[in-house]
C-alpha cells in the first residue's frame, strides 16, 4: 500500500467495508404469506399501495398523473445495488435492464433490486402492483464487479441532466469499527467515504438527480464520531453527513407508514439514521411491491419470481424508492414543459413542502428525517 500510496495522482489509500441493501431487520407485525390460486393472475394491489396516495399518508401521485409527463416520460432512473429479476411480470413495460456491472446470483439481491423497482415503475396494468412513475425507464448498475463508487460513476455516464440515480446500499460505519452486523447497527450513508462522496458529487454537478438511503443504523449524523474520519482517508476530508461538504444528494430516512401499526405514520422508526442532513422520508415498512413472494406466489408454480409480490419491504430501501419515484415524476413534467430541474432545487422542494413528520413516544422531532413527499405542494413550490 504504502508503495502504490507514492505513485502520482493516488490521493490516499483506504479500505471500506463492502455496500449491503439498507433492508430493516423483520418485524413480527409484518403481514404474512397468501397462495394465489393455481394458475391465477395476480389480483389488482394499487389499493394497498398506500404509498402512492394521496396526502398525508401517501404521496398523492394521482396528482401528477393528471399532468404532461407526470408519470416520468423521458425520465431515465438508473437503480445501483446488487441484483434484479427484470423479467418479472409487473416490470416489463419500462425495463432497461443490466447497463454495467455484475449481478449477485442470491435470490435476496434480485428481490431487493425487483421490489425497489415495482415501487418507482410497476407497469401500470389491471393486476399487481402499480409504480409511482410507471412510464420512467428503469434501468440498473450492480456494485458487484465493480464497488459502489464506480457503480455511481458508471451509472452517471449513462444518465442526463434531470434523470435520477438511486443508490441501495449502506455500509458500517465507525461506531463498531466498520464491521457488518446483522442488526445493521451503525450503518451508515455511503456519502460518509471519500471516493464515493467524490463520485456523488460529480454526478449531481451534471445535473443529475441523486437519491441516497440515509441506512438503517440508528445512528445521529450530527453526532461528533462522524466528524473524525477513518485515519487513512485523505487529508482536509470533511463530513458530508453534517454538511460541512455537500454531496449534492437527496438524503431519505424511513418513516412509519399510514395505519399507526409501527408507531404514528411518518414518525422515525427506529432503525432510521437521522440529522440535520436527511432531507426528507419514505415508507419504511409494510410497503406492497415486487419481489419476496411473501404476499403473494402463483400457486400453480410458487417457484417462479417472475409472479412473487411482497407486503413487507422496508428499510430505508423501501422509503429511497419512494422519494426517486416521485422526483422521477417531477422531473418529467418539467421535461414535458421544455425545462430540466436542478438537483438543489429539488432538494429545497422537498425540505420546504410534504406531509410533516410526527414525533412519537422513542423518537422525538429533533431526531430529523424530514417531511413525507407531497406531489401538489412539489408540482406547487417548483412552478411546474
Amino acid at each position: 500500500m504504502e508503495e502504490a500510496a507514492s505513485l502520482p495522482g493516488v490521493v490516499a489509500i483506504y479500505w471500506k467495508p463492502g455496500v449491503e441493501n439498507p433492508l430493516a431487520p423483520w418485524s413480527p407485525l409484518d403481514e404474512a404469506l397468501a397462495l394465489g390460486l393455481p394458475g391465477e393472475r395476480p389480483t389488482d394491489f394499487t389499493k394497498r399501495q398506500g404509498y402512492v396516495g394521496p396526502a398525508p399518508d401517501g404521496i398523492g401521485a394521482h396528482v401528477a398523473w393528471q399532468k404532461p409527463g407526470g408519470r416520468g416520460e423521458g425520465v431515465h432512473v438508473i437503480d445501483i445495488e446488487g441484483g434484479w429479476r427484470f423479467t418479472h411480470s409487473d416490470l416489463l413495460v419500462s425495463s432497461g435492464g443490466l447497463l454495467a456491472g455484475t449481478q449477485y446470483p442470491e435470490v435476496a439481491w434480485r428481490d431487493h433490486g425487483t421490489a425497489v423497482l415495482g415501487q418507482i415503475g410497476g407497469d401500470a396494468d389491471a393486476y399487481g402492483v402499480s409504480g409511482i412513475s410507471p412510464s420512467a425507464r428503469l434501468s440498473g448498475v450492480s456494485h458487484g464487479s465493480l464497488g459502489s463508487a464506480r457503480a455511481i460513476a458508471a451509472a452517471a455516464e449513462k444518465l442526463m441532466a434531470g434523470d435520477v440515480l438511486l443508490l441501495e446500499m449502506h455500509r458500517p460505519g465507525p461506531l463498531h469499527g466498520y464491521q457488518m452486523r446483522a442488526d445493521q447497527d451503525g450503518y451508515i450513508a455511503v456519502e460518509w467515504w471519500p471516493d464515493d462522496l467524490v463520485e456523488i458529487r460529480i454526478a449531481a454537478a451534471r445535473g443529475i438527480i441523486v437519491v441516497e438511503a440515509a441506512g438503517n443504523g440508528g445512528q445521529d449524523f450530527d453526532a461528533p464520531l462522524y466528524d473524525s474520519p477513518h485515519p487513512s482517508f485523505p487529508k482536509g476530508w470533511k463530513n458530508p453527513l453534517d454538511g460541512s461538504e455537500d454531496s449534492g444528494a437527496i438524503l431519505v430516512g424511513a418513516g412509519a407508514p399510514a395505519g399507526g401499526k409501527h408507531g404514528p405514520p411518518r414518525s422515525r422508526l427506529s432503525f432510521s439514521n437521522f440529522g440535520a442532513r436527511v432531507d426528507c422520508q419514505g415508507w419504511g415498512r409494510s410497503v406492497v411491491t415486487c419481489g419476496y413472494g411473501d404476499d403473494y406466489k402463483d400457486a400453480s408454480d410458487p417457484y417462479d419470481e417472475d409472479y412473487w409480490y411482497s407486503s413487507t419491504f422496508s428499510g430505508t430501501s423501501s422509503a429511497s424508492p419512494i422519494v426517486a419515484g416521485a422526483i422521477a415524476c417531477l422531473s418529467g413534467i418539467a421535461k414535458a414543459r421544455g425545462r430540466v430541474l436542478r438537483p438543489m432545487d429539488v432538494r429545497q422542494a422537498l425540505r420546504k413542502t410534504g406531509s410533516s413528520q410526527q414525533p412519537s413516544p422513542s423518537a422525538p422531532l429533533n431526531q430529523r428525517i424530514g417531511n413525507l413527499p407531497d406531489l401538489k405542494a412539489l408540482i406547487a413550490e417548483l412552478m411546474l
